[in-house]
């Protein structure tokens, strides 16, 4: 592509329980639908030199779906990351640094350990970092990253007055990283979700009716272009 790239991609990863009931499967088999997609979407996504991408995976809401369905995406998830280990030679040839953000508190141990795993061995490839949005909500991120400052306050390390939004964004779990660019949700719903309600505030939104199994490299490159026809003002003319 010629034109500029989005620094930071979002996706709102939405439809796999849709689309498997539509092909008379069951949700979990959407779900591993899903993740391949994913693979192939990040992959492309690291090709193209996409510095940052955040994929919300699982959100703190998603914990109310039937048991059966959470631990198929438990399994999908270890089932990633156990193959993100026997990949790391080729992840790390891509450049692909790989980034778990979410609430550690209720996630299953051993995951949480392959993510920190994945991690820590992925931290000195920069070219593209892989955000892996799990037990994620938008509004408990604010909210971490606000106790943070007001512990600094109450320490008598900051006056109110000293807050910045470069603080707030500095106690965010994508700290360091551009915010978001472009945000592609699927499946034909137009919502946030609670989806990095910090970092989309100058997002360009592009809204995909296909849902998450169904899109393809091809709908990303059509996104991208789409996002780079657009006009962004920032609030100016």
């Amino acid at each position: 592509m010629s034109l500029i790239l989005p620094e930071h991609i979002g996706f709102i990863m939405d439809g796999n329980g849709r689309w498997a009931t539509a092909q008379g499967l069951s949700r979990s088999e959407g779900h591993i639908a899903g993740a391949n997609t994913f693979r192939e979407i990040c992959e492309y996504g690291c090709d193209l030199g996409i510095k940052s991408m955040t994929f919300y995976a699982f959100s703190t809401e998603n914990w109310k779906r039937p048991p059966a369905e959470v631990a198929a995406l438990m399994n999908i998830f270890r089932d990633y990351l156990h193959e993100a280990q026997d990949r790391k030679a080729e992840n790390a040839q891509k450049g692909m640094h790989m980034h778990y953000m979410g609430e550690r508190d209720g996630m299953p141990q051993d995951i949480l350990d392959l993510f920190d795993t994945a991690e820590s061995e992925s931290a000195y490839q920069t070219r593209t970092t892989v955000n892996i949005a799990v037990n994620y909500g938008g509004r408990a991120e604010i909210l971490h990253s606000v106790k943070d400052i007001a512990r600094r306050v109450q320490q008598g390390e900051l006056l109110p007055d000293d807050i910045t939004e470069d603080m707030i964004s500095a106690g965010l779990y994508t700290a360091g990283q551009p915010d978001v660019d472009l945000l592609i949700r699927t499946s034909g719903e137009v919502r946030l979700s609670n989806f990095m309600l910090w970092q989309v505030s100058y997002a360009e939104m592009v809204f995909v009716k296909k849902a998450w199994p169904d899109f393809k490299p091809r709908d990303l490159h059509e996104c991208i272009r789409i996002f780079q026809g657009r006009g962004r003002r920032f609030g100016g003319i």
